[in-house]
């Protein structure tokens, strides 16, 4: 193997034996540039160690860790230590990526660059949404900010572009500079289990680049809400609780950066939204949790927020122990209809007739709860 290394893919492994042969191929389809591909076994009680072994026997590049269970965030720092790539990425074991994406994605990095120290800091992309996975009825989507970050010059900064991180973080869809990473002393919060952790490196990551280039083109296939993931199995405290280091971060790195702000008022109503669906607002602690998010917003973000119903945010200013303003429902009537004609154009009628009826279900259990709530 070469001695320089472009682009270290880190490969963070517990117990995903069913789909790990596929993710380790896909990142092997990479040819152009000069790759490592660092597979963590975090302690792995199936056969996932046995996979990782065929790999690295017939591929150089592939180089296995094997480490006691540790957790996602530690096992992804203990990746990032490791590397050796002017580039890092991360690849969750049950997703895949399609062909060259790290070639693309490293040659696109050098197109704004005349030599090393002028590579951005951050290359994103778009991602694609494997909906129903492992059903007859699997296909690829468009995530949700697919052809919707629009920016007028390359590099730009997240204050340029706020948009980035409104929508899923999705981390493991770019490629970070390691020495960026490792001279802000970025890393991911250890905690057991998965955790959220992806939130707050989200925002540490994006508000500390001084050049971030986007490729709206996606390559990252995503198996969103699989049995036994983290998104299927999420806990609504763990979401507002990530959602409050977020907001500590921006608080630290860009307090009166407007958008940013509004962006992670997006993010708060949208953890917030999906709690009180499923009952917070019975909970002593979500309750108490959901004042706190809502008490850290700002009221001009919340009045902004026409994609949210009135009602959800007639109960955030009453949680928030403030006046609770009259709020027209027209430009949420809007909102809907032009995010149904987003869906429309980016996945198809099908698609969109499924997820608008999914979504105004679980806005009207949010809304019930909301308005007899406020009363």
């Amino acid at each position: 193997m070469s001695e320089h290394i472009d682009v270290s893919v880190i490969v963070p492994c517990y117990n995903t034996e069913r789909f790990l042969d596929q993710a380790l191929t896909s990142a092997e389809q990479n040819g152009r540039c000069s790759l490592e591909i660092i597979v963590l076994n975090d302690g792995s009680t199936d056969d996932s160690l046995d996979i990782m072994r065929s790999h690295a026997s017939r591929d150089e590049r592939v180089r296995i860790i094997d480490k006691r269970n540790q957790g996602y965030g530690a096992t992804v720092n203990r990746g990032f230590d490791e590397a050796r790539g002017t580039y890092v990425a991360i690849l969750e074991p049950d997703d895949w990526v399609q062909p060259n994406m790290y070639d693309d994605l490293f040659e696109y990095a050098t197109s704004f660059a005349n030599d090393e120290a002028e590579l951005p800091d951050i290359v994103k992309t778009p991602y694609w949404r494997v909906w129903m996975p492992t059903t007859p009825r699997e296909r690829l989507l468009h995530c949700s900010y697919y052809q919707r970050i629009n920016v007028d010059h390359q590099p730009f900064t997240l204050s340029e572009c706020p948009r980035l991180v409104q929508h899923h973080p999705s981390i493991w869809s770019a490629i970070y500079r390691t020495d960026f990473l490792r001279t802000r002393n970025i890393r991911m919060r250890e905690v057991p289990g998965a955790g959220w952790v992806d939130n707050p490196f989200l925002f540490e990551t994006m508000c500390q680049a001084q050049s971030i280039v986007y490729l709206d083109r996606p390559y990252y296939c995503y198996r969103e809400d699989l049995p036994g993931s983290s998104s299927a199995t999420r806990v609504l405290k763990l979401s507002l609780e990530r959602w409050h280091d977020m907001a500590d971060i921006v608080d630290r790195l860009c307090p009166d950066d407007d958008g940013i702000r509004y962006a992670l008022t997006v993010i708060g109503f949208r953890y917030a939204g999906e709690a009180i669906g499923r009952g917070a607002l019975e909970d002593e602690e979500l309750h108490a949790m959901l004042e706190s998010v809502f008490s850290r917003m700002r009221t001009e973000d919340i009045l902004a927020l026409e994609n949210v119903s009135p009602q959800l945010r007639r109960l955030a200013f009453e949680l928030s122990n403030r006046e609770v303003p009259k709020i027209s429902g027209r430009g949420y009537a809007q909102a809907l209809i032009n995010e149904f004609g987003y869906s429309i154009g980016t996945n198809g009628v099908g698609f969109a007739l499924v997820r608008t009826g999914v979504y105004m279900e679980r806005r009207k259990r949010q809304d019930k709860r909301s308005a007899d709530y406020v009363g």
